[in-house]
C-alpha cells in the first residue's frame, strides 16, 4: 500500500514525519532504517549535537496531537518489545485532558442515544463538566430517586475522526512494514490492527457499563475497594451513567490524609484486588494509572474508567502466574521458560540470548531494595527484550506489565515502602486455592460430568473393536523409534532371556531357602545337600548373567555414545 496523498492525510503524513524527525534518532527507535540523517551542520560548519529529547515529551507530542494519537500512546505503552522503559513509564502515565465541547452538544447526544430529554430522564443536570478528555467529558446528575450519579458523553465527531487518523496511520504503516527493518521486524500493521479494535470496544460505552458491571461483582470481597455500578436503562453506545464517588486522585492525596487512611492496608488491598482480578477471574482493568485511581470520601479506593479491560484463558493465567512467581522470587530460567512458552518464536530467534537477557532484568529487579522494585517494569522490559531477540509475545503479557506497573506506582502513592513483589508471594498460595475453588464450580464439574458420559458412551464400541482386532490378529502397536523391526526384535528377545533367567535364579533361593527347614541326613556343612545345591546352582547362575551382561552391554553403551557425540558434531 502507497501513500494516498488525500487532502485530509496529509496533516497526518506531516505530524507523523516530525515525530520520526524528532526521535528517530533517540532510543525510541533502534532501527537503522527508521534513524534520520547527520546532524544539520551549523553556521560555522560544524555539526550542531542535539540533547535526546525526554520521554516527557513524547507523551505530551502525542497529546497536541489529538485523540487518536493519545489512544495510540497508550498503546505503545502496553508493547514493550520497542520502547525502551523510560518512554514506556512516560506513556502508561499519559491523560488526556482537553478542552470541553459545548452543553448544546451533551443535550442533544444525551436526547438522540437515550431516547428521552435530559429534564425528563434526571432531577438535575450539571452543565458544567466534570472532566473533559479526548473522547468524552463527564456531567454530575441526579437521578428522578435521588441517586447521585455522573453521565459521561461521548465527544461528537470522535469516530470519523479516529476513522480518518487510523486510514492514515494504516497508509504509513503499511509502508514501514514493506521497506524498513523495523517495519518487518514488529509488524506495525498488525499492532495497529489490534489498536484499531481496542478503540472500537472503548468508543462503545454499553460495553464498559457491562464490564463495570463484572468487575464490581468480582470484587464484592473487597470493602476497602469500590467500583461505581452503571445504570443500565441511562447507558448506550455513546452515554453511560454510574454512580457518582466524590473523593479525590491519588496523586493530590496529601501524605497526611493517607496516613490516617491507612494507605499500607489501602496498598495492599488494591494489590489482592488485582491479583484476583488478573489471576483467578481472568478480567482485569487493564489501565489503572493515577487519573483512573481515586481516593472516596469515606477512604476507600475507587476504580474508575473501565474502557480498556483484557480477558484471560485459564491456561494463559496459569502461565502468567507462574512466571509472575519466577520473576519475584529470582528464578530466572524458570521465568524465561515460562515466557517461551506463551509466546511466539521468529525464524531469527536467538534463545541464549533471550534467557540472558531475561537473567539481567531478573537479577537487577530481584537484588534491588524494596523502595526501588517495579516488577511491572521487569515484565515491560522482558517485553521489549524478547522483540529484539525474535520473540513476539501476547499482547496479554505487556498489558498485564503495564497495569503492574502502574500498580507498582499507586502502591507507592499509597505507602512509600509498599514492596509489590513480597505482596506476589504472599498471596500465592491464596491464589492458587482460589483458582482450585474456581476449577469446582459448578459449570465445570458439569462439564467434566458430560465428557464422561461420552467416554461412557463410546467406551463399549472402542472395546468391541479392539477385541475384534485382537481375535482377527489385527491387533498391533505402532512404535516409532527409528530402529529397524529386525533390531528391535533381537533387543526384546534379549530382555526376555534375561527376565525368565532372573526369575529361575529367584525360584531356585526360594526354593533352596525352604529347602532349609527340612530335616536331611545328607548334608554339606550342617545344611541339606540339595538346598545347598540349589544355592550353588543360584550363584552360578547369577555370576553369568552378570557376565553376559556387561560383556554385550558396555560396547553398545560405548557405541551409542558415539553415535550421539558424531550427531551432535
Amino acid at each position: 500500500m502507497e501513500l494516498s496523498l488525500k487532502p485530509t492525510h496529509l496533516k497526518r503524513y506531516k505530524d507523523v514525519a516530525r515525530l520520526v524527525m524528532k526521535y528517530g534518532k533517540s532510543d525510541v527507535l533502534k532501527d537503522p532504517e527508521l534513524e534520520m540523517a547527520d546532524p544539520t551542520p551549523s553556521a560555522n560548519g560544524n555539526k550542531e549535537v542535539q540533547a535526546e529529547p525526554k520521554a516527557e515529551e513524547l507523551a505530551a507530542d502525542l497529546e497536541k496531537m489529538g485523540p487518536t494519537f493519545v489512544k495510540l500512546g497508550q498503546l505503545m505503552s502496553s508493547r514493550g518489545e520497542f520502547l525502551p522503559p523510560a518512554y514506556i513509564e512516560a506513556l502508561a502515565r499519559l491523560q488526556d485532558n482537553v478542552e470541553p465541547f459545548p452543553y448544546e452538544d451533551v443535550e442533544r447526544i444525551v436526547t438522540e442515544d437515550l431516547g428521552v430529554r435530559i429534564s425528563k430522564a434526571f432531577a438535575d443536570f450539571d452543565p458544567k463538566p466534570l472532566a473533559a478528555a479526548s473522547l468524552g467529558q463527564v456531567h454530575r446528575a441526579t437521578l428522578r430517586d435521588g441517586r447521585q450519579v455522573v453521565v459521561k458523553v461521548q465527544r461528537p465527531g470522535i469516530r470519523a475522526q479516529i476513522a480518518e487518523d487510523i486510514q492514515a496511520l494504516e497508509e504509513i504503516a503499511a509502508l514501514v512494514d514493506k521497506r524498513t527493518k523495523a517495519g518487518k521486524k514488529f509488524e506495525f500493521g498488525v499492532m495497529l490492527d489490534e489498536f484499531h479494535k481496542t478503540l472500537l470496544v472503548e468508543l462503545d460505552y454499553r460495553r464498559e457499563a457491562q464490564s463495570l458491571m463484572t468487575l464490581a461483582d468480582n470484587l464484592q470481597e473487597f470493602e476497602r475497594l469500590v467500583i461505581p455500578r452503571p445504570v443500565m436503562d441511562l447507558c448506550s453506545s455513546c452515554v453511560i451513567t454510574m454512580d457518582y464517588i466524590p473523593g479525590k486522585k491519588i496523586t493530590s492525596v496529601s501524605p497526611a490524609v493517607l496516613l490516617e487512611a491507612d494507605g499500607e492496608g489501602l496498598a495492599d488491598e488494591l494489590f489482592k484486588a488485582y491479583l484476583k482480578q488478573i489471576f483467578v477471574d481472568g478480567f482485569f482493568h487493564a489501565d489503572p494509572h493515577p487519573g483512573n485511581v481515586f481516593l472516596a470520601e469515606d477512604n476507600r479506593v475507587a476504580l474508575l474508567d473501565l474502557g480498556m479491560v483484557a480477558t484471560l484463558t485459564p491456561r494463559l493465567q496459569q502461565q502468567l502466574l507462574q512466571m509472575v512467581l519466577a520473576v519475584s522470587e529470582g528464578r530466572s530460567d524458570e521465568a524465561a521458560d515460562y515466557a517461551l512458552k506463551i509466546s511466539e518464536q521468529k525464524e531469527d530467534f536467538n534463545e541464549r540470548d533471550f534467557r540472558r537477557k531475561v537473567a539481567d532484568v531478573v537479577a537487577r529487579n530481584h537484588g534491588i531494595s524494596i523502595g526501588q522494585m517495579q516488577i511491572g517494569k521487569a515484565f515491560l522490559e522482558m517485553a521489549r527484550n524478547a522483540g529484539e531477540t525474535g520473540v513476539r509475545v501476547p499482547p496479554e503479557l505487556t498489558m498485564l506489565g503495564k497495569a503492574l506497573l502502574n500498580l507498582d506506582g499507586i502502591g507507592r502513592l499509597l505507602a512509600p515502602e509498599f514492596d509489590p513483589n513480597q505482596a506476589i508471594r504472599d498471596n500465592s498460595v491464596k491464589i492458587m486455592n482460589q483458582r482450585m475453588v474456581k476449577s469446582l464450580s459448578p459449570a465445570n464439574v458439569f462439564s467434566s460430568m458430560l465428557e464422561m458420559k461420552d467416554l461412557v458412551d463410546r467406551l463399549p464400541s472402542r472395546v468391541n473393536r479392539i477385541l475384534d482386532a485382537a481375535s482377527n490378529n489385527d491387533f498391533g502397536i505402532k512404535v516409532d523409534t527409528g530402529i529397524k523391526p529386525a533390531e528391535l526384535m533381537v533387543g526384546l528377545q534379549k530382555v526376555a532371556n534375561r527376565i525368565t533367567v532372573g526369575l529361575v535364579i529367584a525360584a531356585l533361593i526360594v526354593g533352596a531357602a525352604m529347602l532349609m527347614r527340612i530335616p536331611s541326613s545328607w548334608t554339606v556343612l550342617g545344611y541339606p545337600a540339595i538346598a545347598m545345591f540349589f544355592f550353588l546352582m543360584a550363584a552360578v547362575g547369577a555370576l553369568m548373567l552378570i557376565y553376559n551382561t556387561f560383556k554385550e552391554d558396555l560396547p553398545f553403551s560405548r557405541k551409542a555414545k558415539q553415535v550421539m557425540n558424531n550427531e551432535k558434531t
